[in-house]
This record gives structure tokens, sequence and C-alpha cells, in this order.
């Protein structure tokens, strides 16, 4: 990696620009690929841009867009320029898009065509499809601590909060995940948006370590399955709901060579036991990561044991060397330095999720085994209280998935009149496999406490995805009744 000291200056001039930096698979044109060169040079023409228009060092510019090629190179652009990048999850009501952009105090929009209706009427906007290549411009050296983005969480509990992030965090992220490792050969399939940590710092890693990406608009199951063969895709990452749904098409999986894949990197949700064997059935030669990262402090927080140790299934791993971790009352805190500056605009939520001592309050609650690996066992926003009992609903999902029936579970509480609330679960079956409500309540009760038991079982053809690509617990909310 380049001694970058802006986070949106990560490609290396010393090497082949010719090579393939993104293969861009949708957007509003045909697939096509853009070399290192070309992206270098887009990502100077925002910069350039941004310039001319008079914005000023400091200021907000949003991104509002589906996956393309030139919301990485604005994205870039906007940070050589000494601006702050806004990505901003166009899947949120119109309502919610209209406060994250003022909650930034966004001076202008980049936008794709399709998303240019939900810019309000009092914000410039330019289109992305518009970018062009400008000459190269020497990237501002920011501050220490100075914003880099604003990231926006989903406001699954309450309205977005923006977490500001300085170039200095993510910069010690790319370094950190790459600590001399040569990944220039890989091919990153990249289909979870880029308005979410999770993809875009993989699109950043990638920068920084030469490789392509394969940048898919949006998540489609069977065009995810396609893209790994036809551009040989080695590195995949996603939630795991979507690798759920691309076990679901078994028969596309068969005839498909899925050997070029080295790699298998699944965070932001809970994975099952049932999940990690198919995967491991599907790419037997694949290294499958189940990985743990957040908003707020980046995804370097848990890695292998430096004994050598194996790592159990379904835990994220050991204590990062270079991460403070700790559990207090079974809740993960964390300190490096990726965390947080703050969140914008919000002092009081601040120091309720840092520490004096520049801890992160992750939410999350972990076990440790005798050994350090840490296992997530769910968020304390969505653990319940049925009768007395604390349930946690990855707890119960991953039970249901033990089920051979089984493809996916999704557990959420509803009101009781006895209990204040009570479990309910929605089913995901196997292709050509049956269950019924009554066999998983049964289930449920002989291998999990009697407690934790779904009251009612419903079962969909697939679960409903949020703009993150988790499972959407309101949209299941709303369809549970009793």
């Amino acid at each position: 990696m380049k001694d970058a000291f802006n986070l949106g200056d990560l490609v290396d001039r010393s090497r082949d620009l010719r090579k393939p930096a993104v293969i861009d698979l949708g957007a509003e044109r045909p697939p096509r690929e853009i070399a290192y060169a070309e992206l270098d040079a887009l990502a100077d023409g925002a910069a350039r841009l941004l310039a001319a228009r008079g914005l000023r060092r400091g200021e907000r510019v949003a991104i509002l867009s589906a996956n393309r090629a030139e919301f990485i190179a604005a994205y870039f652009g906007i940070l050589r320029a000494g601006l702050v990048a806004v990505p901003v999850n166009f899947k949120l009501p119109q309502a919610q898009i209209h406060y994250v952009l003022r909650d930034s105090d966004a001076r202008l929009v980049l936008c794709d065509a399709p998303r240019r209706k939900d810019v309000p009427g009092e914000l410039p906007a330019l289109e992305l499809a518009g970018l062009e290549p400008g000459a190269p411009l020497d990237a501002v050296r920011p501050a220490a601590g100075e914003a880099a983005m604003f990231l926006y969480t989903s406001g699954s509990t309450g309205r977005p909060k923006g977490v500001v992030l300085s170039h200095q965090s993510h910069l010690w992220v790319v370094r950190t995940r790459l600590a001399g490792k040569d990944w220039s050969q890989h091919r990153l399939l990249i289909a979870a948006p880029l308005y979410h940590m999770n993809a875009l710092a993989l699109a950043k890693l990638a920068a920084a370590a030469h490789a392509t990406i394969v940048l898919m608009p949006q998540f489609s199951a069977r065009e995810y399955i396609a893209a790994i063969e036809k551009y040989r895709c080695t590195w995949l990452t996603a939630v795991p709901p979507m690798m759920a749904m691309m076990l679901r098409e078994s028969e596309l999986l068969e005839r498909t060579d899925l050997s070029s894949v080295e790699l298998v990197r699944m965070g932001s949700a809970p994975v099952s036991p049932g999940l990690m064997q198919r995967l491991r059935a599907v790419f037997p030669k694949a290294s499958i990561v189940n990985a743990y990262g957040t908003t707020e402090a980046g995804p370097v927080v848990f890695g292998p044991h430096p004994k050598g140790l194996p790592q159990p299934e379904l835990s994220v791993g050991y204590p990062h060397p270079a991460v403070q971790v700790r559990l207090v009352d079974g809740v993960l805190h964390m300190k490096s330095p990726a965390v947080m500056t703050g969140y914008h605009k919000l002092p009081e939520a601040t120091r309720a999720a840092l520490t004096p001592e520049g801890y992160y309050i992750t939410g999350d609650v972990f076990r440790a085994d005798e050994n350090g690996f840490h296992t997530f066992v769910g968020r304390v926003d969505d653990m319940f209280v049925s009768g007395g009992e604390n349930i946690y609903p990855s707890e119960v999902e991953k039970m249901l998935e033990r089920h051979p029936a089984v493809e996916q579970a999704a557990v959420i509480a509803v009101p009781d009149e006895i209990k204040g609330t009570k479990p309910v679960a929605f089913v995901v079956l196997k292709s050509g496999r049956n269950a019924t409500e009554d066999e998983l309540k049964q289930y449920s009760l002989a291998n999990a406490p009697a407690y934790q038991h779904p009251r009612r079982v419903w079962f969909l053809p697939e679960l409903p995805l949020a703009g993150t690509n988790k499972v959407d617990r309101k949209a299941l909310a709303g369809m549970a009744h009793l």
C-alpha cells in the first residue's frame, strides 16, 4: 500500500494503471471495465468539479446512488478535495433521506438518475453519469481527526445517526487489514450497497491492494452466482441473509463453476451453523470467515488466535492485537484507532457511546470462551424479556435453523398479556422440504428452553430485507397477526 495521508488517495500510481479497478455490472450502462487510470482520473475530475463550485474544506457532499463505478470515484474525489462524503441509504423512505441530507448539512448531492427525484428541491444535485476525468491534483492533507465521512446508521430504532469518521481512522483500517499481504490477484465481488460500511470498507481495501472489484448494482442471488463464474471472482463478501438466498438456488449452484472462490467473508449479522455447513459444501476450497465490525468502530476487531488454535465455527475470532476489547455485563466495549469521532450534532448520544477512556460501547452481547474466542449472542436492543426471561432472537434463530427442513429463520417479539412479550418466528423452508408449525414448535421445545419456543410460526418464500440487506424486522412485525 502507498503511504497515503488522504483516505481518497489510495491508488498506487507506481503499479500497472491499465489493470481493471472496477468491473461495473450495472447502473444505467451495460457492463464495463474501468481501469485504475480511469478511476483515478474520475476521482480527480470529481475533486476539481467540487472545488470549482466553491465548496469549502469540511463541507459535506452526499452520494445518493445505487452501486456503480462513479460512486467510488466520487467518494475518492470528495475526500481528495478536503470535503466530507455522506453516502446515503437510498432505500430509506424519502422523508428519512431528506432528514439525512439536512441533518448532515449537505451542500450538494451527487446522485444517479433514478434517485434524483429523492433530492429535496432546495439542494443542488449533479448526476454521477456526468462525471468526467480530470487532470491530476494534489489531495488535501487532512488535520489530525479531520472528518472524511459521515456514515448514517440504519435508524432501525429511531432516526438515523451520523457517525463521524476521520481520514486517519480508516487509513489505519486499510493498512491494518493489508499488513504486508499481497491481495492484488483477487477479484472481489461486491453486491452489498456502498453506502454501508461492509461494502465501502472493502472497496477501499481493494483499491489500496490494487485488486479488482466486480461491482453489482444491487444483490440478486442468481446474478450473483453467475458473476462468480463469468468473472472468476475469488473473494465474496456479504451479510448472511444474502448468502442464504444464494444457497436456495441449488440447481444453479450445481451447474455453475465456483472453483475460483478462495475467501467468503460474512459480517453485519449472526451466522447459523447450518449456513456455515452449506457454504463449506458449496465452496469446499474456500476459507469461510465469520467476521464482526461496526459502523462506529470499523471492521478490524477480531482475527485468528495468536497460538494458531482452531476457531470455533460460530466464533468471530480472537481479539486483534491492535484492538482492546472487554466485556462489561456481556456487552462488548472496544478501543482502536478506527473508533468514530462521535455522532454528528448528538453530544449526548456520543457521551453514551464513548467512555472517557475511548472505548466504544457496541451494544452487542458476546460470550468469550476459555481460549479467548468471542461469539456474538445478540443486540442489547433486540433482546426482549418474556415472563422474566431474557431472549436473544439470534439464539432462537440458530436453534430453528438446525432443523433439517429450515433454510432461514427470523424471530421477533410480539405483545402478550401474561408474559409481556413472547417470541414468534418466520421461517423459509429448504427447497423440496416440508415442516408444519406444530413440528417446529415441538422441535423448539425439545432443543431449547421452553420460554424460547416460538408461540407462532409463519412460513415465507423469502425473508424481507432492509436497505443494508439484513432481515427487515419492522416488516416482519407488520406481518405478525395473532
